[in-house]
């Protein structure tokens, strides 16, 4: 067994620590690194976005309202606010015919600082499309327009296209979903909790689907390439899944949940990985993510160092004075 610690040290005293659980996998299942929480439930957050979306990629959506490759990979996204998502995001609702009002996401700032900041200097107001999970809903939106559903209950636990969503999940866990693990996001749509190798077995089944041909493999490939090819979609400029992306040069495919989760999936060498921090503090997910890299020898060593200078792993306090910094230990 593995264990796997960040520390947080303040001078040279830990202040605080974060115990992380992660499975490490080959797309066979062949295990490579586990901290021993396989069988522990927890909630994926927006880490399983891409899965959501395959419903949508599959639906024939993309090519009637002829959204682009931006588009798509905002599907998949956490998207950060950033005037380029924006803009983005209002064609993409334009296209479809639809009013903010029709995301029931709810309404906050833009989660990338000098964007909320421009908002608000400026006295305009904040609207759904901010909403980190905007591209989500408006995926779903589409697709049901697309579908003749309706849209004024999209996120229903039993509207049809959640239903589709569900689907996927057992096809790709390759368990069966029970309401018992139904609970619902910050953006008001339907969650659940998954055991950390349910999430595990779904990555390994998403390279398959990315490197072969299976039922959806054609929307796989749709939402995975439109995200390699824009990186900055799926999160933003800041974003340590977008760094990772841009770092391994498109090899490896990742996205971050609130809470401390972060998925990823290798692409060429077909490794992936659930990786959760217990407390669910985010701040200890990027040098986990470094380390784990490390020690799977899944970046090499400029990719590592590139990924690494996007990173700041001393902590500084307001007037910019280096006052401690982060380890993290596998043990």
């Amino acid at each position: 067994m593995t264990q796997i610690r960040v520390d947080f040290i303040r001078g040279k005293r830990i202040e605080s620590t974060h115990q992380i659980k992660a499975l490490v996998t080959d797309a066979d299942g062949k295990i490579l690194l586990s901290t021993n929480n396989d069988n522990d439930f927890f909630f994926p957050r927006s880490s399983i976005k891409v899965f959501q979306a395959i419903p949508f990629a599959m639906s024939g959506a993309v090519k009637k309202y002829k959204l682009n490759s931006k588009q798509i990979a905002l599907a998949c996204a956490s998207h950060k606010g950033e005037e380029f998502h924006i803009s983005e995001l209002k064609k993409w609702i334009s296209k479809i015919k639809l009013k903010t009002k029709n995301l029931q996401c709810g309404i906050h700032g833009p989660l990338d600082k000098t964007a909320s900041e421009k908002i608000i200097y400026s006295r305009k107001k904040f609207n759904e499309l901010h909403n980190n999970c905007a591209g989500k809903h408006l995926a779903m939106l589409t697709s049901c327009l697309f579908n003749n559903h309706n849209i004024a209950n999209y996120l229903d636990f039993n509207h049809p296209h959640q239903k589709n969503i569900r689907k996927i999940f057992n096809k790709f866990t390759e368990t069966k979903l029970s309401k018992k693990n139904f609970s619902l996001d910050g953006c008001s749509a339907p969650q659940y909790s998954f055991r950390i190798k349910s999430v595990s077995k779904a990555l390994n089944n998403l390279i398959k689907c990315y490197n072969s041909s299976f039922e959806y493999s054609i929307a796989v490939r749709k939402l995975i390439n439109s995200t390699l090819k824009y990186p900055n979609y799926i999160g933003g400029t800041k974003s340590f899944d977008t760094k990772v992306i841009d770092s391994s040069k498109n090899k490896i495919f990742c996205k971050h949940g609130a809470e401390g989760v972060f998925l990823f999936a290798h692409l060429k060498k077909g490794i992936s990985g659930v990786v959760k921090v217990a407390d669910g503090n985010e701040r200890a997910i990027p040098i986990t993510i470094i380390n784990i890299f490390k020690k799977l020898k899944l970046m090499n060593k400029t990719e590592l160092i590139n990924l690494q200078r996007m990173e700041e792993f001393y902590l500084k306090n307001h007037a910019e004075k280096k006052i401690g910094y982060i380890n993290s230990k596998i043990i």
